[in-house]
């Protein structure tokens, strides 16, 4: 509705200051001409913006102005009152102001929205952690922060996984991240994007030195990069196994991130070699080195290696192991 963009471009301008008139259409999904004729459209009904064209052009409001805004829908409301990853808020030591915030959005809120957003506040939780995660080892995200919000380079004592000793290094960061109650650093080192761990730095210090970020390049967009890295990482060994049924829901949420397909669940109800395979569905897997493949062995005799051969070696001589170890 071109109300609710109006009320966008008014927001984005009190926040950002002046903004080029192309990157508002791309936050508003229209084009540049559109923006303009908002513009005259602000303009007409009061509102002192304009716009100067040229290189460091843009479109912005006189200087001093500022509108009480509490157009809310009964919708966005809501969705304030939703809070996601409340632990993101207690570890950057903002709990205390997030109360305050939401009390003073609820005081501003139109008197008939209030109702609701104090409902959905009550009757809607989302908690970001995963079940049975473990306890997880205290993070100290001030110096991060300062470094963050400082623009200022960071030198880092920091341990990667599998390994004893820390190493040095320094980073350009571009922000903080919170991924399924974890905390990670995402900065450039020597001008690439890589991501650490929060609580695998040994120390932080914030150095005197401005921060060397790629021009244009944002935090989310580093994040997308380093994401993708994660989860797009093709796997270099490819597995079949043998699921009994009773056993593939909880098999396919600890393993989803091997799956390299939809499983295989077998004929219907039957008698003889078809009751036997529809006890089990067989599920194909992709693994980066052999050894990774040793994890299946925590399900015992209700998950059975088709192939490849080495892959059934491997997990025969590691179950030999554990045999030997324990015997009496």
């Amino acid at each position: 509705m071109k109300s609710d963009r109006l009320l966008s471009i008014l927001l984005l301008l009190q926040t950002r200051g002046r903004v080029p008139a192309h990157e508002l259409a791309a936050r508003l999904e229209v084009s540049v001409r559109t923006i303009y004729r908002d513009i005259e459209a602000l303009s007409a009904s009061g509102v002192p913006v304009y716009a100067e064209r040229g290189r460091h052009g843009g479109i912005e409001l006189l200087a001093g102005f500022r509108t009480d805004v509490t157009g809310l829908t009964a919708d966005e409301s809501r969705a304030l009152f939703i809070l996601a990853a409340q632990g993101a808020h207690a570890a950057l030591g903002l709990d205390a102001a997030l109360g305050s915030a939401l009390r003073k959005v609820m005081a501003a809120l139109p008197a008939p929205h209030r109702p609701a957003a104090e409902v959905t506040s009550r009757r809607i939780l989302v908690d970001a952690t995963r079940w049975k995660g473990g306890p997880q080892p205290a993070v100290d995200l001030q110096t991060l922060q300062d470094a963050v919000f400082a623009d200022r380079r960071l030198r880092l004592r920091y341990r990667h996984s599998g390994q004893q000793r820390a190493r040095t290094y320094t980073v350009d960061p571009y922000g903080l991240v919170s991924k399924a109650g974890v905390w990670y650093l995402v900065a450039d080192r020597r001008t690439k994007p890589q991501l650490f761990r929060a609580d695998r730095v040994h120390s932080a210090t914030v150095l005197g030195d401005p921060v060397r970020r790629r021009p244009g390049v944002e935090l989310a967009d580093v994040w997308e990069v380093l994401r993708r890295q994660v989860e797009e990482r093709p796997g270099g060994l490819d597995v079949t196994v043998r699921v009994r049924r009773d056993r593939l829901d909880m098999f396919l949420r600890l393993n989803a991130s091997q799956l390299s397909g939809l499983p295989d669940t077998g004929p219907g109800d039957g008698d003889g070699e078809e009751a036997d395979a529809d006890e089990w569905a067989t599920v194909r897997l992709s693994y980066g080195v052999l050894p990774e493949t040793r994890q299946l062995l925590q399900f015992a005799d209700t998950v059975e290696v088709v192939g490849p051969p080495e892959v059934r070696a491997e997990l025969a001589a590691a179950a030999a192991s554990v045999t030997e170890l324990y015997r009496p």
